[in-house]
């Protein structure tokens, strides 16, 4: 293949996007920029640049110059977020590869330190097992879920609410986007509270309360989320640094833990409740033993499953991953697998150590065997009955939260893992919260929210979403009760993770080519199976609560819904909509047309819609929710020079009717002349019995001057040969405002030669409008916006038209606009038989259920015009007449050579009783009609 010589360009131009780039020789464009110039910032990864180095090419590939372009991902990724930029934050995956490490951490909380033995005691070590299997069998499948998303495209900044609004659609992202948030900015709180608990009780086994233990919480809490809101402001590289740290005390705690429970027990940890393993300690402890309000299986549940939920906290900083795709199915997995493990062994490990019930006091110690002593303590020496029987023990694993730390080598590393996994956990969803929120916000998908999008710094740090998050927090601290606020959580995470694994499954059903993850261990109908069972938890946990989380995702999702926002990111939503579209469309195919099911379907040659506002208002107004309406305009000229101007102005023209909230389709073709082109669009337009069967259109205003008129009058018969029924409509002031509009967005334009000869919606001569100012540009106003009041809509039902005559007034009257119209029906009849007349009309019109009820009867339609109505209409017709009457033949057929569109003498006689028929209904339109809305 020769090489052509590439001219020198521009140095804005020496760079490709991909491994090499086309010659800007080819389709150069004004300004140096071709149609496939690259954009700034990229440039060539070509090792060694060729001898045309100065140019755009970047031969790496091929090795010589080619118009096609390689394959780059680039060309395919379009999941760019509202407000994005390019990306500047560190990686978090460059600093530790701390993924797998911070779910762990987030799922590691205060539940596994402060109530984890508590349950234990309560529901026993089968069903305290049951509960941890339930909640990881939930937080699994959402977990695959979620790997699934992650695999099924480019994944940026927005966490779990990025995933799901850009595979699923805005509607369900949305709504789980800000209760996810709601729901992290709540943990926060709990999982400060458990650090404040812990604190407090330090300070109460030393007498140093500060003010009173319900007290010290709140003001322990404050103060230490003020501290982890200015480690979240620091940036990410400390809380990164936080978290490893965090990482090391959880590590070091267990298995000080671990060996805590081989150690043989001293005096003061047997007062206490804590004798080892035994196998009798295991088998009392096997079974529930249940106590207090919180005393039953699906209490536990909601107190104990926020501790599984911290398994999204790695997709929640997705932005900060090298490789999501890779990184979050691994790491959150892994985390689930491991965490799983450790909660199972230490609630069988302290469940055969504690007994349930202990005094503390070392003066209870007895012989064994002592009468008068009840319990399993008994055996090993220690006699609880006492307090046991007046439920004041202390101790034991059913009264005392620091259970774990009594049972360890050494108490104070377990007070520094209950740090370490409260702190962590806290630290983890006061980042996530506003990183999650931030992105919703930048969507604009609701109101009032934008003014926490905004990002500060090099790495656009949510500042004010952290201010928010400290804020909501700050409020449920304040209950100062870890047991009230579990439960709350719980709600959210699951209402969550059913709309999580719902999205997911409704994704796999639409068969949506867009939805195709790479995660292998993804099944539809596991995620079906989570969302199910997260539904019914939520209901069995607090039914009430769980009414109100749906309701507000309800409300959430008809926002959106109704909102329709500007975003177009390939969800599966638009999937579903095809679908169900399609579906409709073939199953309407197999059903036979039927009188009662008749539709006005509605073919309107407007041209640009915008050209022909009131036309679309009006046909607009009877169609809407109720039928097909279609925007037909027919491009004069050569194909080649018209099809890119069709491309470009299609979807503005879609857009303008989406602003006018017309529910309309706009479809064009390309003609050579206007009559072709309407012909095709009869033919061709629609979908199944989705097809027009009303042609509509504008009268023609200047018949009398233009040549053009047999294409007009060949229009009207064609639409009666393709079995069309047809609507004229005319207005005094006119239909076109294409002069208007053209000279309002391009003062340059040169109108076409005759705009209102295209009142059927064809272009001689058009200006090319920019999509984005066509779409934008300032709405014309018409009459058939606005209420029409008390006036008449009056119908002439001169011939048996099928009744379309009467359909239409009947449809505009059942609309709020025109519901004040008076409608009223005129028929000839004769004056003699008026009466009669009258009532059979009435009867028919009965008999259509339309509601019609004021007829009137023309007696004088057949009566001859006046005479200078006829000469009116002699005056219009005079330059159209051939006037052979006088003429020899020869020089009439020359005449009708030259003009063969001219009336003859023969014909104008012929059709004379016709045309004073006409004329004289022109009178008693204006007899009657003159102030009508509308006349049919």
């Amino acid at each position: 293949m020769a090489e052509l010589p590439v001219p020198e360009l521009p140095t804005a131009l020496a760079h490709c996007s991909g491994r090499f780039t086309i010659s800007t020789l080819l389709g150069m464009e004004e300004g140096g920029r071709g149609p496939y110039a690259p954009t700034e910032g990229t440039s060539c990864d070509s090792a060694q640049p060729t001898h045309l180095s100065g140019s755009t090419l970047c031969t790496r590939t091929f090795g010589y110059n080619t118009v096609d372009v390689v394959p780059a991902y680039e060309h395919y990724a379009n999941s760019k977020g509202v407000g994005d930029t390019g990306k500047s934050r560190p990686s978090l995956a460059d600093l530790h590869s701390i993924l797998k490490i911070r779910c762990m951490l987030n799922i590691w909380g205060v539940i596994l330190y402060l109530r984890l033995p508590w349950i234990t005691a309560q529901a026993g070590i089968a069903l305290t097992w049951l509960i941890i299997l339930m909640s990881v069998t939930v937080t699994t499948i959402t977990g695959l879920s979620i790997s699934a998303i992650s695999t099924n495209g480019k994944v940026k900044s927005g966490g779990t609410y990025f995933l799901i609004s850009r595979s699923l659609g805005p509607e369900l992202g949305g709504s789980i986007g800000l209760i996810f948030a709601f729901a992290n900015a709540v943990a926060v709180a709990m999982h400060t509270v458990g650090f404040a608990e812990t604190v407090r009780d330090l300070l109460q086994e030393h007498n140093s309360l500060i003010v009173d233990p319900t007290n010290d919480i709140r003001i322990i809490g404050v103060v230490t989320v003020t501290v982890l809101l200015g480690i979240s402001l620091a940036g990410m590289e400390w809380e990164a640094k936080a978290q490893i740290l965090f990482f090391l005390v959880i590590l070091v705690s267990f298995i000080n833990y671990l060996v805590g429970t081989v150690i043989p027990a001293t005096a003061e940890k047997q007062a206490k409740g804590f004798f080892s393993y035994r196998a009798d300690i295991f088998a009392q402890n096997f079974v529930p033993s249940w106590r207090g309000p919180e005393g039953s299986f699906f209490g536990l549940f909601s107190i104990f499953f926020p501790s599984a939920t911290g398994i999204l906290a790695g997709a929640n900083i997705s932005g900060d991953l090298k490789d999501p795709a890779v990184a979050i199915p691994k790491g959150t997995l892994m985390a689930i697998f491991w965490t799983t493990v450790s909660y199972l062994v230490l609630s069988a490990t302290i469940g055969a150590c504690v007994v349930r019930d202990a005094s503390g006091s070392l003066n209870d110690s007895v012989a064994v065997g002592s009468p008068g002593c009840e319990g399993l303590a008994c055996s090993f020496g220690w006699n609880f009955t006492a307090c046991a029987q007046r439920q004041s023990c202390r101790y034991g694993l059913s009264n005392y939260y620091q259970s774990m730390s009594m049972v360890s080598g050494f108490g104070p590393l377990i007070t520094a893992g209950i740090f370490g996994a409260t702190l962590s956990s806290a630290l983890a969803c006061l980042v996530s919260a506003p990183k999650v929120f931030q992105c919703l916000c930048k969507d604009q998908l609701y109101p009032l929210i934008g003014f926490f999008g905004k990002g500060y710094g090099r790495n656009s740090e949510p500042i004010r979403g952290y201010m928010l998050t400290y804020i909501i927090a700050v409020g449920f601290i304040l209950i100062a009760e870890l047991n009230a606020i579990a439960p709350i959580i719980s709600n959210f995470f699951l209402c969550s993770y059913a709309l999580i694994n719902f999205s997911c499954f409704h994704a796999s059903i639409t068969n949506s080519p867009g939805w195709r993850p790479s995660f292998r261990y993804y099944s539809k109908w596991a995620a079906l199976f989570g969302a199910a069972v997260s539904v019914v938890i939520m209901f069995l946990l607090t039914w009430w609560a769980a009414l109100i989380a749906f309701g507000i995702v309800i409300f959430l999702l008809g926002y959106v819904l109704y909102k329709k926002p500007d975003v177009n990111w390939g969800s599966s939503m638009q999937a579903s909509s095809y679908n169900m579209a399609l579906n409709y469309s073939v199953g309407l195919s197999e059903v036979d047309e039927h009188i009662k099911n008749y539709r006005p379907q509605c073919l309107v040659l407007t041209g640009p819609p915008n050209f022909r506002p009131a036309l679309v208002d009006f046909v607009g107004t009877f169609t809407k929710n109720l039928s097909l309406m279609l925007c037909g305009n027919v491009l004069i000229g050569p194909r080649k020079q018209k099809m890119p101007e069709s491309r470009l102005t299609a979807d503005g023209h879609t857009k303008w009717l989406m602003k006018r909230k017309i529910k309309a389709f706009y479809t064009d073709v390309v003609a050579e002349d206007l009559r072709s082109g309407v012909q095709m669009l009869i033919q061709a337009a629609g979908l199944g019995k989705m097809r027009p069967n009303i042609l509509v259109l504008g009268y023609k205003r200047n018949w009398q001057t233009v040549s053009t008129v047999e294409d007009y009058v060949g229009i009207l018969h064609d639409a009666f040969d393709f079995k069309y029924g047809m609507c004229l409509m005319r207005m005094k002031e006119g239909l076109n405002v294409s002069r208007v509009m053209q000279a309002h967005v391009n003062p340059t334009f040169e109108a076409a030669e005759h705009p209102e000869e295209n009142g059927t919606g064809g272009r001689a001569a058009p200006g090319t409008v920019d999509p984005t100012t066509l779409a934008g540009e300032q709405q014309a106003s018409t009459i058939f916006q606005s209420e029409q009041g008390k006036k008449t809509i009056d119908i002439y039902w001169l011939f048996d038209d099928g009744g379309l005559t009467l359909l239409i007034p009947y449809l505009l009257g059942r609309k709020k606009r025109w519901g004040k119209c008076k409608i009223r029906v005129f028929v000839g009849g004769q004056i003699n038989r008026m009466d009669e007349e009258r009532k059979a009309i009435v009867s028919l019109l009965s008999k259509f259920r339309l509601g019609f009820h004021e007829v009137h009867i023309l007696p004088d339609i057949n009566q001859k015009p006046r005479p200078e109505h006829i000469k009116r209409f002699d005056d219009l017709i005079a330059p159209f007449r051939l006037n052979d009457g006088f003429k020899d033949e020869a020089t009439v057929n020359e005449m009708r050579q030259d003009c063969p569109w001219k009336i003859s003498d023969e014909e104008v006689d012929k059709n004379r009783a016709k045309t004073l028929r006409q004329v004289r209904l022109n009178e008693i339109l204006l007899d009657y009609s003159r102030d009508a809305a509308l006349i049919a």
